[in-house]
């Protein structure tokens, strides 16, 4: 083990799971100060860890010109100059495994995470299910890094510092006193998206206390229109999708009083800077290992195990057996209300 090492961090997608490496990384630069860090990302998400010392990011274009096995080559031929000595590959996927293979030829030691795919399966089983708390994805990161060499201890204080709002993200609030809440009302799979009914139900009553400044998050079109709607309706809610470059949005959810989302980026995003964060869980569940880090579980809303009694049906959201494409309604709108309001006060 060398302090004074280079090291090569993989984690190209998805946005929850690329934030999920920031307080790893903030206690490895940490534990090893003299740590040289290049992380391996898409372009988008180098906003990200733009809070850690001795961290860089390196722009790979997955569906450009480090598309296939001659451009992963290409890609391994650019990293050669910044004089690599260990890989952590903290995706395991066939592009880091090929990427792997280039830099063990070279004589540079890799090592990948182990997901725990097996205990997942059991997991998401419909039949003869595990239901038991897995490794969360935090410790199987600070595994990679131990095997280099580098064992870390985690700790919840390992978040990243507020940021400076930027002038675009001031003028949106202007001499605004109120309490600021993000919600993040969607996700990748239905299966673990709050219908919207409910969701409207929360902000109306969140936004009828007159005591928050409700920012609603989100991206794509249809996204748009609907926040625009709900901007519309109600006075405390600012829609924020196209309104700020990334960038600008980091900084405004590192400066929120609290959150309020689904199993998504968001909750990660939020929770990398310590902000309180309050997550609804459909057909996934925080046993999974991806509870957003250093959040306190009372801040987990769950669907009605005794009801749905196979949650967790999936790791990802994207598979709900016949008759449990509601379990959500089982998480009652003034639950939520009431849990976003002991946070907040």
């Amino acid at each position: 083990m060398n302090n004074n090492k280079h090291l090569l961090v993989i984690r190209l997608s998805a946005m929850g799971d690329v934030a999920m490496t920031v307080p790893v990384l903030k206690s490895l630069t940490k534990a090893y100060p003299g740590l040289k860090i290049t992380v391996l990302t898409k372009a988008f998400f180098q906003p990200i860890f733009s809070g850690l010392d001795n961290v860089k990011v390196y722009q790979v274009e997955v569906l450009g010109k480090h598309k296939g096995v001659f451009g992963l080559w290409k890609l391994f031929k650019e990293l050669e100059p910044l004089q690599i000595d260990a890989v952590a590959d903290l995706h395991n996927v066939l592009r880091s495994t090929i990427l792997k293979q280039f830099f063990q030829f070279a004589g540079i030691p890799v090592v990948q995470i182990d997901k725990g795919r097996k205990e997942k399966k059991s997991l998401t089983a419909l039949k003869n299910k595990d239901f038991k708390p897995l490794k969360t994805t935090h410790e199987r990161y600070a595994k990679v890094f131990d095997r280099l060499g580098y064992p870390l201890k985690l700790s919840l204080t390992d978040t990243l510092v507020r940021r400076g709002m930027p002038n675009n993200a001031l003028k949106l609030v202007g001499n605004n006193t109120l309490k600021w809440l993000g919600v993040a009302p969607f996700a990748a799979f239905s299966g673990k998206m709050y219908p919207l009914h409910l969701m409207e139900n929360v902000i109306q009553n969140l936004n009828n206390t007159n005591k928050y400044k409700i920012f609603l998050f989100g991206g794509g079109q249809k996204e748009k229109l609907l926040l625009a709607d709900w901007q519309n309706k109600y006075q405390q809610c600012t829609n924020m999708v196209g309104v700020l470059s990334f960038e600008e949005e980091l900084a405004l959810i590192s400066n929120l009083d609290t959150m309020l989302s689904m199993d998504s980026g968001n909750a990660h995003l939020a929770a990398m800077y310590g902000i309180p964060t309050v997550t609804l869980w459909g057909v996934t569940h925080p046993y999974s290992g991806f509870y957003p880090f250093g959040q306190d579980l009372d801040n987990a809303l769950l669907s009605d195990r005794e009801i749905y009694p196979s949650i967790p049906t999936s790791i990802y959201g994207n598979k709900a057996p016949k008759g449990y494409e509601n379990v959500m309604e089982t998480i009652f709108p003034d639950d939520v209300f009431n849990k976003v309001e002991l946070l907040l006060n």
